[in-house]
């Protein structure tokens, strides 16, 4: 895991500089990448599917993406579009595209809706993350509004 860490800190490291994030940020959001990888890799590991491990990695990157714009009090998708990109299915769309050029539907057809099912658990776990911890900012303002009428 460790070697997996560091290969990926280095992949966000280049879709960092490819992105044109601003210098100060460029290592928090290449350790935000690699955590993300990280967690994929551990779930994978501990037997979970692609999804699952995906959908959670996901979650992961959103909220330290989130944590690390509140911090640096900077728009977050400076952390999350490079720090998402080691979980996009690549792979998955490639082994497609040659399933279909081969003429081999049917294993097209299952790595297709593997590959679609994953990138669509990326989206909804930033999604998730990104609703949950607004609904937990909205409570603690409220709560702090009314505290202080009293």
């Amino acid at each position: 895991m460790i070697s997996a860490f560091f290969f990926a800190l280095f992949a966000t490291l280049g879709f960092c500089i490819i992105f044109h994030v601003p210098a100060r940020h460029i290592p928090v959001a290449a350790c935000i990448g690699a955590v993300g990888w990280v967690v994929y890799q551990s779930l994978m590991a501990l037997g979970a599917t692609a999804v699952v491990s995906c959908f959670i990695a996901s979650c992961a990157v959103g909220l330290l993406s989130d944590i690390a714009s509140r911090v640096f009090k900077d728009a977050s998708t400076i952390f999350t579009i490079p720090g998402i990109l080691c979980l996009v299915p690549g792979s998955g769309m490639y082994n497609t595209m040659a399933a279909l050029v081969s003429g081999d539907l049917k294993d097209a057809a299952a790595t297709g809706s593997n590959t679609l099912m994953m990138a669509g658990s990326i989206a909804l776990g930033l999604l998730v993350v990104g609703a949950v911890l607004r609904i937990i900012l909205s409570i603690v303002h409220r709560a702090s509004y009314i505290a202080g009428k009293l």
